[in-house]
């Protein structure tokens, strides 16, 4: 089986890697920097591109019946806001919040 260049000089820094003490620390430094670090500010400005694509406004609210069953009043607040409450995301069961956002 020929293994082009490529593959045949990435053989041998893993290869020579396996021997002595830093060669292991020094491919897996070189290999951080060329590959973990770009890689990650790629996603990272992926991430922030979606971002500012995204529309910040919630979703049309439907009344399901299943959703949002109140059968006794949270213990704590008002009573109808879960614990963990977060009136951009969760809506009450008759709709969101109104947002000063």
């Amino acid at each position: 089986m020929a293994l082009s260049p490529t593959a045949m000089v990435a053989r041998r820094v893993f290869a020579a890697a396996s021997h002595g003490k830093e060669g292991g620390a020094k491919t897996w430094k070189m290999l951080t920097i060329v590959l973990a670090v770009p890689g990650v500010t790629v996603c990272m400005i992926n991430a922030y591109m979606k971002m500012v694509a995204h529309s910040h406004g919630p979703p049309e609210f439907v009344a399901y019946p299943h959703l949002r069953i109140r059968t006794k009043k949270f213990p704590w607040g008002d009573g109808n806001h879960s614990l963990f409450h977060n009136p951009h995301t969760n809506p009450l069961p008759d709709g969101y919040e109104d947002s000063h956002h």
